[in-house]
């Protein structure tokens, strides 16, 4: 989506960009210009709603990285989403009017409000526009169902391999590459995630390195076979994983000295 338009000397994006930011249909009953919502910038680390915080917004994510965590009473963390370009966020508030997730900006953000009084309001006269602003929501309930669904279905290794393949799509839905991109959160907070440890994600991606499924060089991720990420259950062995390695070393240094054509070429020097 393109920025939208300054307006003292703020961003605004009317009803049809944000629609399209959405990825849902254009309100048919209300004007482009009629409605127009703030744009408001974070920056690395800051937060954007804490938990117990009074509700009164929604925000879409028009550009940047955050995530959400709930916060138990000796600090720790657990992720619950890593929202990115098109998502919702702060819905969790609606039902006690007070927010009970941390969202927290991963990188800059450039962030779209959605002042809910005022959103209530227009959807009891433009139906249209309450329909699918429930639609946005139901859709992430449903992603949120299916996390849990995997969480308690699948082995860590396919957690993980799920995980990249997910992100790749939703950066292939940004219009970035799905093959090469940058891992915006760290090995711990995609372990809070997938219910994993630090120690586990980080052996995890190097065994997946290591047999050719990715490639890793610190937060860039390479994806070299994603239908194998796609179908995975579980690694094999480490001592299987070794032999595998070995063998696919000796036939690559085979196909390097094997030279049918070098061998003629230097006797005819």
């Amino acid at each position: 989506m393109e920025a939208g338009r300054q307006r003292q000397g703020r961003l605004w994006s009317n009803l049809k960009e944000v629609c399209d930011l959405l990825r849902i249909a254009t309100i048919s009953t209300v004007a482009a210009d009629e409605l127009l919502f703030q744009h408001v910038q974070f920056k690395t680390g800051q937060r954007i709603h804490t938990i117990g915080q009074p509700f009164d917004t929604l925000y879409i994510v028009n550009s940047g990285f955050l995530k959400t965590v709930l916060i138990d009473e000796f600090g720790n963390e657990q992720v619950l989403s890593f929202p990115m370009k098109g998502d919702m966020l702060g819905v969790d508030g609606i039902h006690t009017r007070h927010y009970s997730s941390e969202a927290v900006a991963l990188s800059d953000c450039d962030l779209i409000l959605l002042p809910f009084k005022k959103l209530t309001a227009l959807g009891r006269v433009h139906l249209e526009l309450e329909n699918v602003m429930y639609g946005v929501m139901s859709r992430e309930l449903v992603r949120e169902q299916a996390m849990i669904g995997m969480l308690g279905a699948l082995s860590a290794e396919a957690r993980v391999a799920r995980f990249l393949v997910a992100l790749a799509e939703r950066f292939a839905l940004m219009g970035y590459s799905s093959k090469l991109f940058n891992l915006r959160m760290t090995r711990h907070e995609i372990g809070s995630y997938l219910g994993l440890t630090l120690e586990t994600v980080s052996r995890t991606l190097s065994a997946f390195n290591e047999i050719g499924l990715i490639t890793v060089d610190q937060r860039t991720i390479g994806i070299k076979d994603p239908d194998a990420l796609k179908t995975l259950r579980r690694l094999p062995p480490s001592r299987s994983r070794a032999k595998q390695l070995a063998a696919a070393r000796l036939k690559a240094d085979a196909g390097a000295a094997s030279p049918a054509t070098a061998t003629p070429m230097l006797a005819t020097m």
